[in-house]
């Protein structure tokens, strides 16, 4: 099982450095505070605050006791008259405290008016814990900001820019300079115009970079690929599970007791780290032989005499007993999915895909997908299939729809941000002539006709995939077990895009020859010289073949995997840094209309 490719690759630069440097900024300022403090937090920030300092820490710099905000939607606008109605009410009662808010990744002005708002602006002090990035792995770094593929794609709200801006800074003064900046979308074009605006002329220029060259990439560029079922190990468990911050909560079924238990799943699991980028048609067979090589392994404690066993009991057991345990949790892990999987029709689900990705049997496709929101299956599954067909068919026409009323808005969504597109007269024969079954019950339901007569976007799809030949060749069988591309991470069926362009672009280069498709993505592609000369560049040293991809709204973990595919095969080490690990769930969650 394990993939052939070139053996040369770089080592990845150390970012634990990024932790502690996050978490000596969290203990300077608690310290403004001097004596015992109670500390407030946002339920969305508990996991992030546990992967940089834990309760131990917080007691040691004297937080008495930790309280967890909840919200539904926590939203910092309105945690802030709550926290001035505790000020206000101390005030009232006469009891004195200190108060201090502490806004992360960054305070914004809006924040200060709103206290000022509520009388409370002279007797509170604020601060901000510029915590920018969380490494999640050794070769990925998020900055846990889900909400920017709303805020700033939907809403064109675009606070975040300076933030994603502020990230890469702080990766180059730590790991750069870069040789080369290449990127592609709108907001990659903004972001690095602000990571340039704040870099000082000469900032870095001596040092010995660690990482060579930047990729920029928008989420609106690519959404194909986080709307396709993941099947690669890792994919399929943040769908089953939901990975957050690097760690998964495995429930009874999988733990085999009555307790749910929480595990980082990374490099550092070694059971893990072996079948992370493994199709999953190849994970049962891989933890079958780890079963038998563990069972070996403990086998070799007969016949030892006194002293070996001593040696047995101090070296090797301990190591073999948490391999073992989990083997165990990875084993349960993937029979839940089994069952999970197999209970949704994945199969028809994932032919329904390849169909639509090929452009084969779409009027199948088209019945397959009304029996899937006519039995009412999952309401997300239902747009996300609906969405893969509107893009890869340029767009859909419904002649009646039926929808709960309260869906207008999602889809209103939907078609502003291109995930629901306008079909051309005469570009395509797959036409929705039927009715659509209801997403939601009878009760709630209720008529829209001609539901998507002025939808927005058009989709260059086809002839993108055309172009980059993002589907391999039909007729010719794929070996899943030794791939021979990126597609394998959707069983051979389709390159993801995003994937695709970071490959053509490293190979080139630069954008040169690849004209026709920035014009089908909409162009805002960009390629920019850094801080090392022209020969040093071509020079493919370790930091030239060291590559930080930042996804800007997200990337999913099939996406992850490809580029880990592509590095081994070209020699490169690729660094994911994004705003969020997405998929299509989250995706999708994010454009519903109650979504706050």
């Amino acid at each position: 099982m394990a993939h052939t490719g070139r053996r040369d690759a770089p080592e990845l630069p150390d970012f634990s450095l990024l932790k502690r440097l996050a978490r000596d900024q969290l203990i300077y300022l608690l310290e403004q505070l001097p004596g015992k403090k109670d500390l407030f937090i946002d339920a969305d920030l508990m996991s992030l605050l546990d992967r940089i300092a834990n309760v131990t820490t917080l007691k040691q710099h004297e937080v008495d006791k930790l309280y967890k905000v909840e919200l539904k939607p926590i939203v910092t606008m309105y945690i802030l008259p709550m926290f001035a109605d505790i000020v206000n009410s101390d005030k009232a009662s006469g009891r004195f405290r200190r108060y201090k808010i502490i806004f992360t990744p960054q305070k914004f002005y809006a924040c200060e008016t709103v206290l000022e708002e509520q009388g409370v602006y002279g007797d509170v002090t604020t601060d901000e814990w510029a915590f920018y990035l969380l490494p999640l792995d050794d070769d990925i770094i998020s900055l846990e900001l889900p909400e920017f593929f709303r805020d700033n794609f939907l809403e064109g709200d675009q606070r975040w820019v300076t933030t994603a801006g502020s990230a890469l800074r702080l990766v180059y003064s730590l790991y750069g300079p870069f040789s080369k900046v290449y990127g592609i979308g709108r907001c990659a074009k903004m972001v690095y115009e602000s990571w340039r605006d704040q870099v000082e002329d000469g900032e870095q220029k001596a040092r010995q970079p660690e990482i060579g060259n930047v990729f920029l990439i928008d989420r609106d560029v690519d959404f194909v690929t986080p709307l396709c079922s993941q099947v690669v190990y890792e994919g399929l468990v943040d769908d089953i599970f939901r990975i957050k911050c690097g760690s998964v909560e495995f429930g009874p079924e999988v733990t085999s007791s009555d307790k749910s238990l929480k595990v980082m799943v990374n490099s550092q699991d070694k059971v893990f780290n072996e079948i992370r980028n493994e199709h999953f048609s190849n994970v049962f067979g891989f933890l079958s032989q780890k079963a038998r090589n563990l069972q070996t392994a403990y086998d070799k404690r007969r016949g030892m005499d006194i002293q070996q066993m001593k040696t047995f009991v101090s070296e090797e057991l301990k190591g073999l007993k948490q391999e073992h345990r989990l083997l165990s949790l990875h084993i349960g892990a993937s029979e839940c999915i089994m069952k999970k999987k197999t209970k949704q029709d994945f199969q028809e689900l994932l032919k329904t895909e390849h169909s639509l990705l090929e452009g084969f049997e779409v009027r199948e496709c088209i019945s397959f997908i009304e029996e899937h929101i006519n039995r009412q299956i999952s309401m997300i599954d239902s747009l996300r299939l609906l969405c893969l067909l509107s893009i890869t068919e340029n767009g859909e026409s419904y002649k009646t729809s039926s929808y709960g009323i309260e869906h207008l808005l999602t889809f209103a969504n939907l078609k502003q941000i291109g995930l629901l597109v306008e079909q051309q007269p005469g570009e395509t024969l797959t036409v929705m002539e039927s009715k659509v079954g209801k997403l939601v019950n009878d009760k709630t339901a209720g008529k829209l006709t001609d539901a998507f007569s002025s939808l927005a976007k058009k989709s260059n799809f086809r002839a993108l995939s055309k172009r980059l030949v993002l589907i391999p060749k039909s007729g010719e069988e794929y070996d899943l077990r030794v791939p021979r591309d990126m597609a394998y991470i959707f069983s051979g069926a389709y390159i993801p895009l995003s994937c695709k362009l970071i490959e053509q672009v490293l190979e080139r280069d630069g954008w040169t020859g690849l004209e026709e498709v920035t014009r089908m993505l909409n162009g805002h592609e960009f390629a920019v010289t850094g801080g090392t000369n022209g020969t040093e560049a071509r020079i493919k040293t370790d930091p030239q073949r060291i590559i930080l991809v930042m996804f800007l709204g997200g990337c999913t973990y099939s996406e992850i995997s490809a580029l880990r595919f592509l590095g081994r095969e070209k020699g490169y080490k690729f660094i994911v840094l994004t705003t969020a690990i997405t998929n299509s769930a989250r995706l999708l969650e994010a454009l519903l209309d109650n979504h706050a």
